[in-house]
């Protein structure tokens, strides 16, 4: 499916600005006072956003929509029609033709991708403009497909509309709201020549949305992909085969899923069994009698059973021709590689997970990532006095991008100190009495909502699940089960890639075990597998995320003489769970608590 190409008018310059967390460090209070509690200093952000102002962003709307009508449909990255060695055989267009208005209410998720590039000129012949759809999976996340935005700078060109059902008409959002990309991912498989390798992507927005969110599927869903099972598409592209025009309101078709025979009948060898999915009726060759997404859908929902079965993807030009089927990016196939991609939130907003180090004293320091390459960690900031604390995790509980800090003081209260969307990290008070607890790890999503949960184990061996709220908070436990007492627990994301938050846990005989996750709350865990031995080695282990940044999750683990050592992830299970380790560096038996 291919995106709506646009031109733009002539835009204003474009307008930065920094959103400033850094300030006055706050002093922390006396442990031993009886009504106040330790207040850990304000973490600063070393690198941040440069968002466009809202004109700019409005104006890139208004540009890209201005010339829409009477042009010819195309993406940025789609093979070209004629057909090549790289190319599909056949013509190949990627693109609700026979659908029905549907409302924001009933998919909130929605958002349209306005794109507008004006080349640094004057004239505005040679500008670059596309429109696609895409789905809120977080709220600061956007799935879309890969084509929409393969080659593009979306930071520098694009803007999200999200919160109504009606495209822009002269700067009016018609009540929704527009917002900057920060960051963009693309399926590294991705390849644009045949739009096969997984034709998905992920924009990171420069703001938290205040609207519902909708999930891909998970990696073991099977159900969803059933010849026959009803699915609904979503979008704002062109309801007519003989129109370039796209909808100014979103539409919506229910269509039946189709086998990967299907699709393989019709295109050959263009249609990839597990990358992509099959929907629809085979097109009648005109409008009437079709049901299918056309040009303008391209990275919008197939939603089936309430996920994200596919997104939009390709089909024939014009959207019609006899016997074609639309094909989706099959999202259960890379559901690892997107809940990377959403889960990926660090302390100074380069998409690499960083760090919390405490000495003994109460000084902390964050220490940055230097991603792939040696000595993985180096830059720090000095965060002041957390002596107050026992404990700290890293999470980004309430999805906006921004690392929050759950911290336990020494009189047992739990907090969440975390930014509040405007100009400073505040506090949020979780509850007392949560020194009966031997240990709080956070290893993401365990029950299946997208938002990270609280895993506890208390005095008596007993793990329980808190589900995260999305706000800081937590909800009602549930008990995991006993006899956890001999283990170390730990482990922060999604280590065998399928999509679900796994838990790490150190028996007592020094075995490392991988606990994978089920997706839901009960049971939260499958079948554990086993790491290896020799473990006992190491007196703290390390988990915030992936270190790397190549989507896996890693490992650090001290070593009694003080160096620090890194494991990392293979998105394998088993003894290949992570790589041979690699050292890190010496000199970290100078903290006793790690976050």
């Amino acid at each position: 499916m291919t995106s709506t190409p646009r031109r733009a008018r002539l835009a204003l310059p474009a307008a930065t600005a920094a959103l400033a967390l850094s300030g006055a460090v706050l002093a922390a209070a006396p442990a031993q006072a009886s009504d106040t509690t330790p207040v850990p200093p304000r973490p600063t952000v070393t690198e941040q956003p440069a968002a466009a102002s809202q004109a700019e962003l409005l104006e890139r709307v208004k540009g890209s929509g201005a010339a829409a009508k009477g042009d010819t449909a195309g993406a940025p990255a789609q093979p070209k029609p004629t057909p090549s060695a790289e190319a599909p055989s056949t013509t190949v267009d990627p693109k609700i033709i026979g659908g029905k208005d549907a409302t924001i209410s009933e998919a909130p998720w929605m958002v349209q991708l306005h794109y507008r590039d004006r080349k640094g000129t004057e004239t505005t012949e040679d500008d670059e403009g596309y429109f696609c759809g895409g789905t809120l999976v977080a709220p600061a996340k956007v799935l879309t497909a890969a084509h929409c935005v393969y080659g593009l700078d979306w930071a520098k060109n694009g803007a999200v509309v999200a919160g109504t059902a009606k495209l822009p008409e002269d700067g009016d959002l018609h009540g929704g709201r527009v917002a900057g990309v920060w960051r963009q991912w693309v399926n590294p498989t991705y390849r644009p020549s045949s739009i096969s390798g997984g034709d998905l992507a992920v924009l990171t927005l420069t703001e938290a949305l205040p609207y519902k969110t909708l999930q891909p599927t998970s990696s073991s869903d099977t159900v969803s992909y059933a010849n026959g099972t009803p699915a609904t598409v979503y979008g704002w592209g062109r309801t007519s085969s003989t129109s370039e025009d796209i909808s100014p309101t979103l539409k919506k078709a229910t269509v039946p899923m189709r086998s990967d025979a299907a699709c393989t009948s019709y295109w050959g060898s263009d249609f990839v069994a597990g990358q992509m999915a099959c929907a629809g009726n085979p097109a009648s060759g005109q409008d009437a009698g079709t049901v299918s997404p056309c040009n303008g859908d391209s990275g919008g929902p197939l939603v089936v059973n309430g996920r994200i079965a596919g997104v939009v993807s390709w089909g024939v030009n014009d959207c019609v021709a006899s016997g074609a089927y639309a094909v989706y990016a099959k999202t259960r196939t890379y559901a690892g590689d997107i809940n990377a991609r959403v889960d990926d939130t660090d302390l100074d907003f380069d998409g690499l997970a960083d760090l919390f180090a405490r000495t003994p004293g109460g000084t902390a320091y964050e220490y940055y990532s230097f991603g792939n390459r040696a000595p993985y960690l180096g830059d720090r900031l000095e965060l002041g006095d957390w002596g107050g604390v026992n404990l700290v995790r890293q999470a980004d509980l309430d999805r906006d991008f921004y690392q929050d800090y759950l911290f336990r003081t020494t009189d047992g209260v739990l907090y969440t100190f975390a930014f509040n969307g405007s100009d400073r990290y505040e506090e949020i008070r979780v509850g007392g009495g949560w020194n009966a607890m031997k240990d709080l790890r956070v290893p993401g999503d365990l029950s299946g909502d997208a938002l990270p949960d609280l895993v506890a184990k208390d005095k008596y061996g007993v793990l329980w699940l808190y589900p995260g709220k999305g706000n800081g908070l937590f909800g009602t436990r549930a008990r995991i089960g006993g006899g956890w007492s001999a283990y170390t627990i730990t482990g922060k994301g999604d280590y065998n890639r399928d999509g679900k938050s796994d838990l790490l846990a150190r028996d007592g005989s020094g075995v490392l075990w991988l606990y994978p996750g089920t997706g839901k709350a009960a049971p939260a865990f499958g079948t554990r597998g086993k790491v290896g031995g020799g473990w006992s080695a190491y007196n703290a282990l390390a988990t915030a995320g992936d270190l790397t940044g190549d989507g896996r999750t890693d490992l650090l683990a001290r070593d009694t003489s003080g160096v620090l050592w890194l494991y990392k992830g293979t998105g394998k299970t088993g003894s290949a769970t992570f790589q041979a380790r690699t050292r890190v560096g010496g000199g970290w038996g100078a903290f006793n608590l790690f976050g």
